[in-house]
């Protein structure tokens, strides 16, 4: 999860270098178009295998994790990082505190949610269409931790996220040939969004699969909440943007809720297992 993070955050860093020449469906499109090909050349599933309870799964993947990358680049675009990302949080906030069943569960989740919202000083915005742009990115960010869950149930192997990021690649094939068609893109952002697509489609897709069915959509859910403690501390060590005490208060705030989750988890598994035994 710490892998799919920080590489996901890295890989949106180079992506958004691409903007100013073939704008956000241009990154997300060629981002989706290298992460099916790459995938779907080494997963190799047998579509023709598969059962529709397993269709249903990875097409709604594929819908959700597509629509989440365009409606969040383009959120970004228009009311900015911080609101956007902050907006979008909301989505695996809701399933971590939807599925808590313990008070240091929802307490977690509350307390990493507020040190997001610190870390990321939304600025309020006018913009609606970019506030609603990111309220879908964040409920696509939730029905994506769940599917990617169910898919890794009744897949074996990489095959489910394989074929869930094929379909993808080929519904955003028209529209991002037309978009580049009308903005002619260069090689330098050709290779920004192409690294893009590994950065922040491949390792995240790959890295949350096998996460999933390891630990539970809660704890999955609140430990997204490092995803803009990555971004902050790639801006520090790439960008050379300096955090003030606040943002080191607030990193540690959400450093301190999923090692609190986590720990909690660990004892009640370990009660659990006590008891069967």
């Amino acid at each position: 999860m710490l892998g799919g993070g920080l590489s996901n955050q890295l890989g949106a860093s180079l992506g958004a270098l691409a903007f100013p020449v073939i704008g956000p469906v241009g990154v997300v499109a060629v981002r989706q178009w290298v992460a099916g090909a790459v995938l779907l050349a080494v997963g190799r599933p047998r579509l023709g295998a598969f059962t529709w309870s397993q269709w249903w799964p990875v097409l709604s993947m594929a819908l959700v994790f597509g629509t989440m990358n365009l409606t969040l680049y383009s959120a970004v675009d228009r009311i900015g990082l911080g609101l956007a990302v902050t907006l979008e949080f909301l989505g695996p906030l809701a399933v971590a505190l939807a599925a808590s069943r313990r008070w240091v569960d929802l307490v977690c989740a509350l307390v990493a949610g507020g040190a997001v919202a610190v870390l990321m000083r939304p600025q309020a915005s006018t913009d609606h269409a970019g506030i609603a742009l990111a309220l879908v990115a964040a409920a696509c960010w939730a029905a994506y931790i769940l599917l990617n869950r169910t898919v890794g149930r009744r897949v074996p192997g990489i095959g489910g996220s394989a074929a869930a990021a094929g379909v993808s690649a080929l519904v955003f094939a028209p529209v991002g040939a037309l978009v580049l068609i009308a903005h002619p893109p260069t090689p330098a952002a050709l290779a920004c969004a192409a690294a893009a697509g590994v950065l922040s489609s491949i390792v995240p897709f790959l890295g949350d699969l096998f996460a999933l069915r390891r630990v539970p959509a809660r704890y999955f859910g609140l430990f997204m909440s490092v995803h803009p403690v990555m971004a902050a501390l790639v801006g520090l060590a790439v960008l050379g943007q300096a955090l003030e005490w606040v943002d080191w208060a607030a990193v540690a705030a959400i450093v301190a809720a999923n090692a609190a989750s986590a720990l909690a988890a660990g004892r009640a598994g370990r009660r659990t297992r006590a008891a069967e035994g």
